[in-house]
């Protein structure tokens, strides 16, 4: 079950440091938590980020992996519980909207970049026939 709120999954990751931390002795990574929470890396990335920027974690870069510690969990509470958390989708959504947005901006400057070059054919067709037409001997 996906909690779609931050307050949820705030609760859901502290819960899993500490039971993680409890069960092998050791500080868990990003995955191990994302693996246990049945998060894909990429949503369990945004939630701890997220928490980070609040206080409520800490991310420790180690040689080999980040390792999560608990650093204030009462600013859990100070998280509105009502406020949804972006979704993925929404973000996709405008991702996708703003790259139509770039490869039509890029569709028009090809367009006239080649309706340019277009037109400067045609003048240096028209500037070789007229010098063409000079250089030409009049038959008298």
């Amino acid at each position: 079950m996906q909690h779609p709120d931050l307050y949820s999954n705030a609760h859901l990751v502290v819960s899993a440091i500490r039971i993680f931390t409890h069960k092998n002795s050791k500080h868990p990574s990003l995955n191990e938590i994302c693996k246990t929470l049945s998060f894909s890396l990429e949503q369990g990335n945004l939630i701890c980020k997220k928490l980070k920027d609040l206080g409520i974690i800490d991310v420790v870069e180690g040689a080999f992996e980040n390792q999560l510690f608990i650093k204030d969990h009462l600013k859990i509470e100070e998280i509105p519980r009502d406020k949804k958390e972006d979704r993925l989708e929404e973000a996709l959504k405008k991702f996708k909207d703003s790259k139509k947005d770039f490869s039509k901006k890029i569709e028009s400057f090809q367009a006239k970049q080649a309706e340019k070059q277009k037109a400067l054919f045609a003048e240096l067709e028209e500037k070789l026939k007229k010098g063409s037409d000079k250089t030409k001997p009049s038959s008298e």
